[in-house]
C-alpha cells in the first residue's frame, strides 16, 4: 500500500482532493492511503509516508520539509491540478514520485 501525505494550511482545503484521489485509485485498483494535514503536522509525521505533496498556497514551506524528509520525496502540487481538484493527475504525480525515489 502506498502512503500519500498532502499538506496545506490546515488540512482542510485538500480534503476534496483526497476524496478525488481515492476515487481515482479505486477505479484503477490501486491500494493507497491518502490523508491531508496542515504543514506543521506534516513536518512531524513526514517520515511515516512514501511521498508528501504540498498545496500551492504553502509552497514556501518546501525547503523546510525537504530538509526533514530523510529520503521521502516532497513536491508542490501543480497549481492547475490543484485548482481543478484533478485527483487522477495528482495521484499519478505522487505514484511516479514514489517509483522514482
Amino acid at each position: 500500500m502506498k502512503k500519500i501525505l498532502l499538506a496545506c494550511n490546515a488540512g482542510m482545503s485538500t480534503s476534496l482532493l483526497v476524496s478525488r484521489m481515492e476515487k481515482a485509485a479505486k477505479e484503477k485498483g490501486i491500494e493507497v492511503m491518502i490523508t491531508a494535514v496542515g504543514v506543521l503536522e506534516a513536518e512531524k509525521i513526514l517520515n511515516e509516508w512514501d511521498v508528501c505533496l504540498l498545496g500551492p498556497q504553502v509552497r514556501h514551506h518546501i525547503k523546510l520539509l525537504q530538509e526533514k524528509a530523510n529520503g521521502v520525496p516532497v513536491s508542490i502540487i501543480d497549481m492547475r491540478d490543484y485548482g481543478l481538484m484533478n485527483g487522477e493527475k495528482v495521484l499519478e504525480t505522487a505514484l511516479k514520485m514514489i517509483e522514482n525515489k
